[in-house]
């Protein structure tokens, strides 16, 4: 039972990590003041947060990070989606997006994943 909730916790981690880049994306659409802007920003966000996630975050990053800097860049990470969902006005969705996250961050420590 204990390992098919962790498999299930890192299918959390996973879902969490695109919505992310869904988060940017939405974020970038409504940002900008005219549809160029906004084109540059909801197709040119999500291009830097895979770029910075396959260097740093992912399991073969060529710079992988662990450790506290693990944390760290896993709090930017999903404070920067949090934050571009009540960027874009869904304040509820950034919040439980936010608490999803420290749920999902507190059992991977618990069970050092």
């Amino acid at each position: 039972m204990l390992s098919s909730l962790k498999a299930l916790n890192m299918l959390v981690m996973f879902l969490l990590e695109l919505a992310v880049y869904a988060a940017v994306v939405l974020w970038g659409f409504t940002a900008g003041d005219g549809w160029p802007v906004e084109w540059a920003l909801g197709l040119g966000a999500p291009a830097v947060m895979i770029t910075a996630w396959a260097l740093f975050g992912s399991p073969r990053a060529k710079y992988a990070v662990h450790g506290g800097g693990r944390v760290v860049l896993e709090v930017l990470w999903f404070g920067t989606g949090a934050a571009a969902l009540a960027a874009s006005g869904s304040q509820g969705w950034a919040a439980a997006f936010g608490g999803v996250y420290v749920v999902n961050a507190a059992l991977r420590a618990l069970w050092k994943q």
